[in-house]
């Protein structure tokens, strides 16, 4: 795939890293990210997989903008308060790049609805808010060999991990979290607060996870380092990785 000259203008900073290349930007541009939740995580990591020129990108929630979600949920503004917040995000691509292709999926991701969100996705970038919905995303994935993104936060500790369930080596995200979260009543930011800027630092580390399973194969960032979860602190500056194990009676991924 080759590069319109506009384009290579405006992606001339990746391409000039030995580590993207041309070669690299050209397999963003020819990528397509399902997005799941285009809250606190999603919208920071929207913004910079948008920035790096992910040609297609498809944008999951079924919740609407809140006053309250300005604080870190970036991509809002006032006039944006109760539109939904896939419609209110495709719309910020749109104006930010005409060149990206997007579209907005006012619904939760299920078993009901996946073959008809997921069916030619490169890589699903998980933000969401609750462990059902993960657990679901993720047998998803597994089911249909997608490579996962994976970011949480609660409070000051984020989570970033990239997982290949569907490979036989490699653990899927119910691996690591088990069977027991199945429900939806797990904590919440409007429970236990969040500091905006913490929500940022996860998001864009997601998005650059992402964009390592993108490039894979094309350029030599393209380690996806899957089954390694990075947790963050952001009370205690810090970051560590640890290596999740596969799980031989994982439900969704084990044998």
């Amino acid at each position: 795939m080759s590069l319109a000259p506009e384009r290579l203008a405006r992606f001339a900073r990746h391409i000039v890293l030995p580590e993207i290349g041309g070669a690299g930007q050209a397999a963003l541009a020819n990528s397509h990210v399902v997005l799941i939740g285009c809250g606190g995580i999603g919208s920071p990591a929207l913004q910079y997989l948008a920035a790096a020129g992910v040609g297609r990108l498809t944008l999951v929630d079924d919740d609407v903008v809140d006053v309250s979600n300005l604080q870190r949920q970036t991509i809002f503004t006032p006039s944006d308060v109760g539109t939904p917040k896939a419609e209110a995000a495709a719309e910020w691509v749109r104006r930010f790049d005409l060149g990206l292709e997007v579209t907005a999926v006012v619904e939760r991701l299920g078993g009901d609805n996946a073959d008809r969100i997921l069916p030619d996705a490169d890589l699903v970038l998980d933000g969401c808010d609750n462990f059902a919905t993960r657990l679901a995303v993720s047998d998803a994935c597994v089911a249909r060999a997608i490579p996962l993104t994976s970011a949480a936060i609660g409070r000051f500790q984020g989570q970033v991990a990239n997982f290949a369930g569907h490979r036989e080596d490699q653990p899927c995200y119910r691996c690591f979290v088990g069977d027991a979260f199945d429900a939806q009543d797990c904590d919440t930011c409007a429970a236990d607060g969040v500091l905006g800027a913490m929500v940022g630092m996860v998001g864009t580390f997601a998005a650059m996870h992402a964009i390592r399973v993108l490039v894979h194969g094309h350029a030599a960032f393209g380690d996806p380092k899957y089954g390694s979860l990075t947790l963050i602190d952001g009370m205690n500056p810090g970051m560590r990785s640890i290596r999740i194990a596969k799980d031989p009676a994982c439900s969704a991924c084990g044998a």
